[in-house]
């Protein structure tokens, strides 16, 4: 090779070199929307909102405003109205942007427990609000009939004004068979903290949003963030039992000598209804930081009627969902590309106690702990794996059963053939006997 041919070649290998380093880093994953949901368009009054159906999905895009919906609602059960919106990459967010969601009567009037709200923190990443109608002896909104759901995205006239997507679902729980007057509220703080399992952290991969979250129980797990992105998981949480968690970042890659997120990293817990049951928030300059999410009260059907709102959020059993997320900001002095390590601690505490008193089963609104769930986050499943391994294991039991079936056929088949084989073989034997012998005079 000439002299010339190899300057050019270590040029090129220097170009590239350089153009990989300086490469743009991969784009964060999109949020996964559930299977099945139907798309629909709110309206910008009730004489126009569509209906929504409890055990449903929808999908929606809205700009700052307000936008309605429909609901008919029966007098026996506690209904809950959720809303994710998730903003564009990038988008410019001031601190008063978020959602609003609430049920209102036909008379245009709040019911008990209403709004919801969900606040971006500057934050372009998936927020959760719902609003609620709930059973309650002598409170308003008791009755059968249409209410309407009103959402409301805020935004400053400064910030990001294009329409963000929305994905609202409709959960039902069923009424009490003994009736549904208030239990006294109860009152709850922790007397100590929780005990941190410091076990070897396990690898669990957060998913995107609510639709994929890795399923968790208590232990240490391990994880990657990149500036700008959130992880979620789901734990399941039986009636009684209470939960605390602490995320840990590790050092970053700097690529200045010094800089800080005040927002650098938030811990968001969700309701099995997709309501905030808790949020802390800290700062990250690169090096090793921590969240803890203290200890919440145990789960009880009366703590709905607490006055204290994380309390009153602990109010169903079923999967509670962790949002972890890294401040975008901090990719203004760290490598965005290369992912900081994540380290979750998570504390379940009490035994599971009998549920209430429901008339109907509560898996029906997607709430509850079964089995399933247990054994799903044993083994760290999002609900779309479990969904297919159980799919995976009906069939080969179907496949099992029918090779039992074929088995027992085959084996009985052979069965009357050696039987008919061995009675011919008498018969033929007799015969020849008979040849042999004396013979008759």
């Amino acid at each position: 090779m000439g002299a010339a041919a190899a300057a050019a070649l270590a040029l090129g290998l220097v170009a590239a070199t350089t153009a990989a380093a300086y490469a743009e880093p991969a784009p964060l994953p999109a949020y996964r929307t559930a299977e099945g949901s139907k798309k629909i368009a709110g309206a910008p009054s009730t004489a126009d909102a569509p209906l929504v159906e409890a055990g449903r999905t929808y999908e929606d895009t809205v700009a700052p405003g307000e936008r309605y919906y429909k609901l008919v609602l029966d007098d026996r059960s506690s209904v809950y109205v959720s809303a994710v919106i998730r903003p564009a990459a990038g988008a410019k967010l001031g601190y008063s942007d978020g959602i609003e969601v609430e049920v209102l009567t036909t008379a245009g009037r709040r019911c008990p427990g209403n709004p919801g709200r969900a606040d971006f923190a500057y934050e372009p990443v998936p927020a959760a609000a719902a609003g609620v109608r709930r059973l309650e002896e002598d409170a308003d909104c008791q009755q059968a009939g249409v209410y309407y759901v009103k959402l409301t995205r805020t935004a400053g006239k400064d910030e990001d004004q294009r329409p963000y997507p929305v994905e609202l679902r409709v959960q039902r729980e069923p009424g009490l068979r003994t009736g549904n007057a208030p239990a006294p509220a109860p009152s709850y703080s922790p007397t100590a903290p929780a005990q941190e399992p410091a076990a070897q952290a396990v690898t669990r991969e957060g998913g995107t949003g609510f639709n994929d979250a890795r399923a968790l129980r208590a232990g240490v797990w391990r994880d990657d963030l990149r500036p700008g992105q959130t992880r979620f998981y789901r734990v399941p949480l039986d009636w009684g039992q209470q939960m605390a968690v602490t995320a840990e970042l590790a050092g970053a890659k700097m690529t200045k000598s010094y800089g800080s997120a005040s927002g650098g990293l938030f811990v968001d817990l969700y309701t099995p209804y997709r309501a905030l049951a808790g949020a802390e928030d800290t700062s990250y300059d690169g090096r090793q930081a921590a969240v803890k999410l203290p200890l919440t009260a145990p789960v009880a059907y009366p703590n709905r009627f607490a006055s204290d709102t994380r309390t009153r959020a602990m109010r169903v059993a079923g999967w509670y969902y962790l949002a972890v997320t890294m401040g975008h900001k901090v990719g203004e002095f760290t490598e965005d590309a290369t992912p900081v390590p994540l380290t979750l601690r998570l504390t379940v505490e009490g035994r599971p106690v009998a549920a209430p008193p429901y008339v109907e089963d509560l898996a029906a609104g997607g709430l509850g702990v079964a089995e399933a769930d247990r054994a799903a986050a044993r083994d760290g499943l999002t609900a779309p794996e479990a969904v297919a391994a159980a799919d995976r294991s009906a069939r080969m039991g179907l496949v099992a059963a029918g090779g039992f079936g074929t088995g027992t056929a085959l084996l009985l088949g052979l069965g009357g053939w050696l039987l008919l084989a061995r009675r011919a073989a008498a018969a033929a034997a007799a015969a020849a006997s008979a040849g042999r012998g004396p013979t008759a005079g």
